[in-house]
């Protein structure tokens, strides 16, 4: 499973989000919470800077089967 960067983000279904747009005072709002703002913070950025090693790792992959196709 690919890491995710969104963590501090609800992601509500196709029927929440139809429901909010019915929902004029803002009741159905919903967040991601954590023990303190440093965790929150400590838990994006790790999830960030998972992400920026899986991007870096899939375009080595992507490198690496150009290249054994120029080679071949």
């Amino acid at each position: 499973m690919r890491p995710r960067s969104d963590f501090l983000f609800a992601s509500p279904s196709f029927l929440e989000g139809v429901a909010r747009i019915l929902d004029l005072g803002a009741t159905l709002n919903e967040y991601n919470y954590s023990q303190s703002d440093e965790k929150a913070d400590e838990i994006a950025l790790r999830m960030d800077w998972a992400m920026v090693g899986s991007d870096l790792h899939h375009a080595i992959d992507i490198f690496k089967r150009q290249e054994s196709r120029t080679t071949s």
